[in-house]
């Protein structure tokens, strides 16, 4: 699995900063230009891991987020307008497949299983920390187990 900071994405940055405002981390955003249309999808999750997504929170954020990718695309030279704009909010949902090891540091005190290749296995528990290089998950056992990125081959939410 391969650590890519969502700072390479050229309107992450200011996305993320609006959905925090409305308490909330974004986990990805795609957008996408697509027959003289833009569709953006934005994939968020609470600040407290402890929290769920509901509706009425991805159409908070929903109006939040569309008038700033809307700035966003025009101050970057786009004729973009509110009628060729579609946009989805949405949570990463139980049964996400966490796509890039940046995704650790938004899920941290989750329960996650990933594949580890050196065990052919799935190794699961709750995630205590990760930076760019690797992550720490606690078994109900409370026993602690390290595993570098490069050593997953897949991860997902998981419930004990």
């Amino acid at each position: 699995m391969e650590y890519i900071s969502p700072e390479k994405n050229p309107y992450y940055k200011e996305s993320a900063e609006c959905v925090l405002s409305a308490g909330f981390v974004l986990v990805e955003l795609q957008v996408v230009p697509q027959n003289g249309n833009i569709h953006v999808t934005a994939v968020i999750s609470p600040s407290d891991p402890k929290k769920d997504t509901g509706v009425a929170d991805c159409s908070k954020v929903h109006h939040l987020l569309g008038p700033k990718i809307l700035e966003l695309l025009q101050n970057n030279g786009s004729d973009v307008t509110e009628d060729n704009l579609y946009m989805e909010v949405c949570s990463p949902g139980l049964d996400r497949n966490i796509k890039n090891a940046w995704e650790f540091s938004v899920f941290a005190g989750r329960k996650i299983r990933v594949w580890d290749k050196n065990v052919s296995d799935w190794v699961a528990g709750t995630l205590l920390s990760s930076d760019e290089n690797q992550l720490v998950l606690e078994s109900e056992d409370g026993t602690k187990k390290s595993v570098s990125y490069v050593d997953i081959a897949k991860a997902k939410f998981f419930n004990l």
